[in-house]
């Protein structure tokens, strides 16, 4: 059973009244590679400042193994941090960099030596210890600036957004490499992204964050296949969002059609959201379609189309290997586990419609388009994607 090492308990953070975090509770185990993620401004950068002794918060309290830390400072915490900006000394080469904290505490020669040669093998960069941190590529400055954070044998490391900087490719195999040193190290990482793909990657537990409140904290896996509202649903990876009723347990409407799935719990009746992921979408010939639509927009991605598909003026992503050409008539099926139902949020009705896909939607809209071969009647108005 994984072991509690960091509390932050009813954390509210106000900036010139502005509030920033609300009456946040949350806690990271020991062991633990935790992703704060979310939008800008979202409060997971202030979290981590908290964290890490930078911010002192305006009400609520910080524990670190049982003990209350708002009041101990940065360097008297047993937590480092890797910023974006990772702040190397260009004057100093690599061995030297990684060193400046021992020689700040007076460490005895033969113990940083030991110490930096180990960091060094951890973040594989034995050999480059006489390079200049100039010569480096931007990759091997983060792995220095990780040794250097490291070498001190802190229990938490706080990385806040340290991807950004790198190109795509990059990217990935560090976030392959930062699992493979936290695991190697054994200790906490509190990570910072705004990229739910890097979340998903590298976490073991992900805590999804908006407005400064926590919309969902689980497994990658959970985030993903079981969204607790609409927000997280469309946050993380692509996502149709539509209005559904809930008739009774393991069936649920949408678009006047009924549809088995797997949730339950929900009162008769129930207004809800449905979402369904643009993957679990399998397209069939029209006559067959449990629901049917027009193809406005395709766009080849090397391993699938991108197909946009208008159901009564709601436009639909699916992710698909067949090739449908724009303004073909298509039908879909959907499995009783590609449903995903969810209870009505803030958050209800402005995700999840892909009208802002391509700027030409609006001249695409075809007012004909059927639902499940019936009559059509007059299109539903669709809220705005707020999030284009």
């Amino acid at each position: 059973m994984s072991k509690e090492l960091i509390r932050l308990s009813n954390v509210t953070m106000a900036f010139d009244g502005d509030v920033v975090l609300d009456d946040l509770n949350l806690y990271f185990n020991d062991k633990e590679f935790l992703t704060l993620l979310g939008p800008s401004g979202c409060g997971k950068t202030t979290t981590l400042r908290i964290v890490g002794g930078f911010l002192v918060p305006t009400s609520g309290d910080v524990y670190f193994d049982g003990v209350r830390i708002n009041d101990v400072p940065p360097h008297k915490r047993k937590i480092n941090t890797v910023f974006q900006k990772y702040a190397l000394f260009p004057h100093l080469d690599v061995y030297e960099n990684v060193a400046f904290g021992l020689r700040i505490a007076k460490v005895p020669e033969d113990e940083i030596d030991e110490r930096v040669t180990e960091m060094l093998e951890i973040v594989s960069l034995r050999g480059f210890e006489n390079r200049k941190i100039t010569t480096l590529s931007g990759g091997q400055q983060q792995r220095v600036a990780i040794a250097r954070a490291l070498v001190n044998r802190p229990r938490v490391l706080l990385l806040d957004e340290p991807l950004g900087a790198l190109d795509m490719r990059l990217r990935k195999d560090m976030q392959s490499e930062l699992k493979r040193i936290q695991q190697a190290m054994g200790i906490t990482f509190i990570y910072v992204t705004h990229d739910q793909e890097e979340a998903l990657a590298m976490s073991d537990t992900v805590v999804v964050m908006n407005e400064g409140v926590i919309q969902q904290i689980g497994t990658p896996e959970d985030i993903y296949n079981e969204p607790k509202n609409a927000f997280v649903a469309d946050f993380i990876g692509e996502s149709n969002i539509v209005d559904g009723i809930m008739r009774s347990d393991k069936v649920v409407e949408i678009f006047g059609r009924k549809f088995d799935c797997l949730d339950a719990g929900f009162a008769p009746d129930e207004d809800v959201d449905v979402v369904i992921r643009p993957e679990d979408v399998d397209i069939v010939p029209f006559r067959e379609g449990q629901l049917t639509g027009i193809v406005t927009d395709v766009t080849f991605k090397g391993m699938q189309y991108d197909i946009i598909v208008d159901f009564k003026g709601f436009k639909w992503l699916i992710q698909t290997t067949d090739y449908c050409a724009v303004g073909s008539k298509i039908g879909i099926k959907i499995d009783p586990d590609g449903f995903h139902v969810m209870k009505k949020s803030k958050y209800s009705g402005l995700y999840g419609d892909y009208s802002s896909y391509s700027e030409e939607y609006e001249e695409l809209s075809d007012p004909d388009a059927d639902v499940g071969g019936e009559e059509s009647s007059d299109d539903k108005e669709v809220a705005e994607d707020e999030n284009a």
